[in-house]
């Protein structure tokens, strides 16, 4: 151990995602088991400059794996961007005799960490990467990316009911930020047409193509998986674009949205989020700062936030091409 830690605040910050009270429950027990206190900081950013801390004991984290959203809350903090802000919430971490941190978020709040580590180094800092997106280089799923996929496979599968009663062609816009995680894995496993995310370049008129070959085999219907940050617009501009040139489907358009953010985590959720609560323990035991904690082919490791935040992370090219061929 480089530092004597005692004392280490845990905090949830940015978009929620299921599994962050997983993670919380493994950081507090984990701390608890070494002999270190644990102070909750409620709000996020926007509550550790506020000096909203409480002490957090191993009966707070009870019955909560299997709980969605975060019992620690989380906001965004305007504040925190500000010089002033980051010397406030250093400042209230001191009046707590804090000696290290565990933010849980995804890379609003590393960023942000990246930031406060760099101009208070003597709070070392840890970051578990809780976000549905799994747009983290450092980790090969992110916290709460398996409760999204199946939810929104889920909704596809429901979609997909009506779709074929009607002969429909349905848009389904999933989350994902500027990535298309949520959206390849969710059209792979709902069987989709086709599926439009920022990595690959696709165009509107391979789509229309793509859809006239489907109308010729006599598809009865299609659905189109949609990623939000996708670069043609949402779901409801391309349905209308693919409507004008190409009519042979009842065209439908349907946004899953903050759904996907809400529920149960599950297993895997559950699973990877207590390994990344217990990793990042463990790292600050052993001396790593200003890093994120990931799982990388089934193995903790630490990532530097900067490379975590600044290196882009693109889904597998085999993953793409197969999902290409099993939409023919």
């Amino acid at each position: 151990m480089t530092k004597d830690i005692k004392r280490i605040a845990v905090f949830t910050s940015g978009g929620d995602a299921p599994g962050m009270n997983a993670a919380l429950r493994a950081v507090v027990r984990t701390a608890s088991f070494n002999d270190l206190h644990v102070y909750g900081i409620k709000g996020g950013y926007e509550g550790m400059v506020d000096g909203n801390l409480s002490r957090l004991e191993v009966r707070d984290v009870g019955n909560i794996i299997h709980r969605g959203g975060t019992i620690l809350k989380t906001a965004r903090s305007e504040r925190f961007r500000t010089p002033e802000g980051r010397k406030s919430a250093y400042e209230a971490l001191l009046a707590f005799d804090i000696d290290a941190c565990i933010g849980i978020g995804g890379d609003g709040t590393f960023t942000g960490a990246n930031i406060f580590s760099q101009e208070f180094p003597d709070i070392p800092l840890i970051g578990v990467p809780g976000t549905i997106d799994n747009d983290l280089y450092g980790t090969d799923y992110t916290i709460g990316f398996d409760t999204a996929v199946n939810t929104a496979i889920d909704a596809a599968d429901k979609i997909r009911d009506t779709a074929d009663s009607h002969n429909r062609l349905f848009f389904v816009e999933v989350m994902g930020r500027h990535s298309g995680f949520i959206a390849l894995n969710t059209g792979i496993g709902s069987g989709a047409a086709s599926v439009l995310i920022p990595e690959i370049e696709t165009t509107l008129e391979g789509l229309v193509e793509t859809l006239r070959k489907g109308a010729k085999r006599k598809k009865l219907f299609s659905l189109v998986i949609v990623a939000e940050g996708n670069r043609y617009g949402g779901a409801a501009e391309i349905a209308k674009r693919v409507q004008d040139s190409f009519d042979y489907y009842d065209t439908k358009v349907a946004i899953i949205g903050h759904l996907q953010r809400g529920g149960s985590p599950t297993a895997m959720d559950r699973v990877l989020a207590s390994r990344l609560g217990f990793g990042a323990v463990e790292g600050l035991i052993k001396g790593e700062k200003n890093v994120m904690v990931g799982l990388v082919n089934n193995k903790i490791k630490y990532t530097p936030f900067e490379v975590a935040i600044g290196k882009t992370k693109i889904p597998d090219k085999d993953l793409i091409r197969m999902a290409e061929i099993l939409a023919i």
